[in-house]
């Protein structure tokens, strides 16, 4: 009898839901349990660091890595599953693209720091105590890993084979991506295991989308009374999908909210919020500055609108402090 191909799982800088999605597989879990060996997987079972690092280089054959790279410990192992593992997939959007923590990028570590442990309306610290990488008491000495100046992809830090997006990614395409690896079936390196398709030609409501549209303001949807089977964008309610990746099967407008953009871009957009920025403002009633900043001004977070699952990865990246260095 063949052995199984052995796979792992590791949990960077994220909520915890790609974590949850693969249970999310539910019967389809027992397939992935019957064709593979899992050796890693420290939030599921009782494996440890030390356990990783005696098992032989590239003995791994696929490992997903889900979260952004925001700490010392998370590079650390990020680079010791590289070295283990044959392929390594980028798994949701935190890995991807940077997702949500990667918002943290508009700004600098002090100014969080700063906020977290001492300025925060619930925080009373008068000796202004922060946590430390490094404590000696009584003959021992306890580390934390150091918080990094920047949140990274997964890509800025170790080479990665394929990527798996969503927040999270959906059962399906986590089912039809682990049965092609299992059967052989290895795509190109690089490859965004999703439908290279604008999430607008799957979306149940693209017969409705307009042609042509003049916005003059864009409709926060918890304030709006939402019309269920007509193009939230028809609507002027702010959505994402023109920029956004198809294959998550529409579920959020299925539930009739609005695209916000975790299956990143297609290969053919470089910048999504780039892309949607130009999307929108083309549309604008009225040519004059005025007149498009009184419709902008309707979105009250344009980072967070934009780029909500996708600043570590865009052109724009992150706020650039003076004198700092990502890995400091």
């Amino acid at each position: 009898m063949s052995e199984k191909p052995k796979v792992g799982f590791y949990w960077c800088a994220s909520c915890g839901g790609c974590e949850e999605s693969v249970v999310d597989l539910a019967e389809d879990i027992l397939m992935v349990l019957d064709n593979v060996d899992i050796v890693f997987w420290p939030v599921a079972m009782d494996f440890k660091k030390s356990d990783l690092e005696v098992m032989e280089d590239a003995s791994i054959f696929a490992t997903m890595i889900n979260g952004a790279v925001r700490t010392s410990e998370q590079e650390e192992m990020a680079r010791i599953l590289r070295k283990k593992s044959k392929i390594i997939i980028a798994y949701g959007s935190c890995a991807h693209t940077g997702g949500v923590p990667s918002l943290a990028n508009q700004f600098d570590r002090e100014q969080i720091l700063q906020y977290i442990y001492q300025d925060a309306p619930t925080v009373i610290n008068e000796e202004k105590t922060r946590p430390q990488t490094t404590h000696r008491k009584n003959g021992h000495v306890v580390t934390l890993p150091q918080i990094r100046n920047v949140v990274r992809t997964l890509d800025q830090v170790i080479d990665v084979d394929y990527y798996l997006p969503g927040c999270p990614p959906t059962p399906k395409i986590l089912k039809t991506a682990l049965l092609a690896l299992l059967e052989g079936n290895i795509p190109e390196k690089g490859t965004v295991l999703a439908p290279d398709i604008a999430l607008c030609d799957e979306c149940p409501r693209k017969e409705s989308k307009p042609t042509e549209i003049k916005y003059t303001q864009f409709k926060r949807p918890h304030l709006t009374e939402l019309d269920p089977d007509t193009c939230f964008l028809a609507q002027e309610v702010f959505c994402m999908g023109p920029a956004t990746r198809g294959g998550c099967e529409a579920l959020c407008v299925d539930g009739n909210m609005p695209c916000t953009g975790c299956f990143g871009p297609t290969s053919r957009v470089k910048d999504q919020g780039a892309k949607i920025l130009s999307s929108i403002c083309s549309a604008i009633d009225g040519l004059d500055e005025r007149s498009v900043d009184r419709v902008l001004d309707t979105i009250p977070d344009p980072i967070g609108t934009f780029y909500r699952y996708a600043l570590a990865g865009s052109l724009l990246r992150r706020k650039v402090p003076a004198k700092s260095s990502e890995s400091e």
